[in-house]
């Protein structure tokens, strides 16, 4: 008769289970040497593969040396703190039952946001912000200097009202704006020529570190930082017509402003915190009329991604992603490449979406919004080092429907 993988009527033993599975084997290899294989021993392994899975759904004895901790890493029985409560915190070997969790909710109550790059309501941090807050988290900002007091004057007067309004009726509060220049790490590295800008006067501490010191004296620590900035001054040339100036500046304030950001604000982060970015597929595939080395930027973006999610996990337990953005009509993007009687760039990389992604659908900067929030939600804590594409499919796809040489085929 086939084995039985219990040592005891009531509760089964993974010692035990390993052992059977080992005389099982022994039975199977010899029956294959002798060249054949009965029928009754296929059924003695599905009956004992069956009693394995059952013996570890029913739950072991918390005294065998195979038993998984509840609080040390187990990938198929661990239960998870953002939905379900540990039986036990102590890293003490236990019993541990894996249980359906039931509808997926995102509460962010208590935990504060800061997000880097945003200025109006019109792009993806706006969008961000807004799905963080619907889940209850505390909202604060940076904003590019030279444009600081239009932003702040228009949040005075209610002109983004409208793009306010959360799922439950009330409006998103952003309890705090703070200036910052994401290309300057710290007050040393100001030159003299911006200083003098009239469109910084009356303004300091617009500095990484500087805004980091300070949203630590407002706030204590963050629980969600958010890179939502790029820039490249000459991002309508073509590459092999990019100066070593354009092209170190568009890596500088696209790319590494990203890591020092990381570099200042992770100290003041909480443990399981997420840092999410912005990334384009330029990172990947030739996108005409996307240059001055903003392609570049965006690739090291990812990269440093995957470099920083290593690096930030070991020192602070804070996860880093980037999400990969469709295009999206936003104030910015409209600047790009904007000549008399064409489309902007922008335009035609929407239309081109539309016309060849999977999803033949439009993109809104909520999709971007919402993935946003389950990024930095404790849904995804073990998820790191990422770049999630939130672009309809258009990534996937190696051949344009539209192309000429398609012409015959879509007629």
């Amino acid at each position: 008769p086939p084995l039985s993988i219990y040592s005891h009527p009531s509760k089964p033993s993974l010692l035990d289970w390993h052992c059977s599975i080992s005389m099982q084997r022994a039975i199977i290899i010899s029956s294959f040497r002798n060249g054949n294989l009965p029928s009754r021993t296929m059924m003695f392994s599905r009956n004992t593969l069956f009693a394995a899975g059952a013996a570890l759904a029913y739950g072991v004895s918390s005294g065998t040396a195979f038993a998984p901790s509840n609080s040390v890493g187990n990938a198929v029985s661990r239960t998870a703190p953002a939905v379900i409560q540990q039986q036990s915190q102590s890293r003490q070997y236990s019993s541990t039952q894996l249980q359906m969790a039931g509808p997926a909710q995102v509460d962010l109550t208590g935990k504060v946001a800061f997000i880097a790059g945003v200025a109006d309501s019109s792009g993806y941090g706006w969008a961000i912000a807004r799905s963080l807050a619907s889940a209850g988290a505390t909202i604060i900002v940076g904003t590019w200097p030279p444009v600081l007091k239009i932003f702040q004057n228009g949040l005075k007067r209610g002109s983004f009202d409208d793009d306010s309004t959360l799922p439950d009726g009330d409006k998103m509060v952003i309890e705090k704006v703070y200036p910052l220049d994401a290309v300057f790490d710290s007050p040393d590295d100001v030159p003299d020529e911006i200083k003098n800008n009239k469109r910084y006067a009356g303004l300091s501490g617009y500095t990484i570190e500087e805004t980091a010191k300070a949203v630590e004296a407002d706030y204590g620590k963050i629980d969600i930082l958010v890179h939502s900035l790029a820039n490249g001054p000459e991002v309508t040339k073509p590459l092999l017509e990019t100066s070593r100036k354009g092209y170190l500046a568009a890596s500088s304030a696209s790319a590494y402003s990203a890591v020092s950001l990381l570099q200042k604000f992770g100290p003041i982060m909480n443990e399981g915190g997420n840092m999410l970015s912005l990334t384009y597929i330029a990172s990947e595939a030739v996108i005409p009329g996307y240059g001055g080395g903003m392609s570049s930027a965006k690739a090291q973006l990812e990269s440093d991604t995957r470099v920083l999610a290593f690096e930030a996990g070991r020192k602070w337990g804070v996860r880093v992603n980037t999400i990969s953005a469709g295009p999206l009509k936003s104030r910015a993007a409209s600047a790009i490449g904007k000549e008399p009687g064409q489309k902007t760039f922008i335009e035609y990389a929407i239309d081109y979406s539309h016309a060849n992604a999977p999803l033949a659908q439009d993109l809104y900067n909520d999709d971007v919004g919402n993935s946003a929030m389950y990024l930095c939600s404790p849904l995804a804590r073990t998820v790191t080092g990422v770049t999630l594409y939130v672009d309809n499919g258009l990534h996937a796809m190696g051949m344009a429907l539209d192309s000429e040489s398609m012409s015959d085929r879509n007629a």
